[in-house]
């Protein structure tokens, strides 16, 4: 996975080879990651509020693992995995 922010560009390559191609923050499907804590939910309908100044939002998901002092569960991981192209984590508090 390459992690890039979308107001900077791409971050330099580390170790591993990204294996999908460039990523479209127009178009691609995003899903909104909670860690669920307090505010994290509302963190991201800010995010997902300003998404929509700048693209189409009908393909922007959310999520929230059960627990904040877990991790989530690895078929959570795979399912969003292959429905999504970018996830934006959260962290509250």
């Amino acid at each position: 996975m390459r992690i890039v922010n979308p107001t900077y560009g791409i971050a330099p390559q580390g170790e591993g080879d990204a294996t999908s191609g460039p990523v479209d923050w127009a178009n691609d499907p995003i899903i909104l990651f909670s860690n669920n804590k307090p505010n994290a939910k509302e963190l991201l309908e800010g995010v997902r509020d300003r998404l929509g100044t700048l693209r189409r939002v009908d393909n922007v998901g959310y999520i929230a693992k059960g627990s904040a002092s877990q991790p989530a569960p690895p078929e959570m991981i795979e399912d969003v995995a292959k429905k999504y192209r970018i996830a934006l984590l959260a962290l509250g508090d």
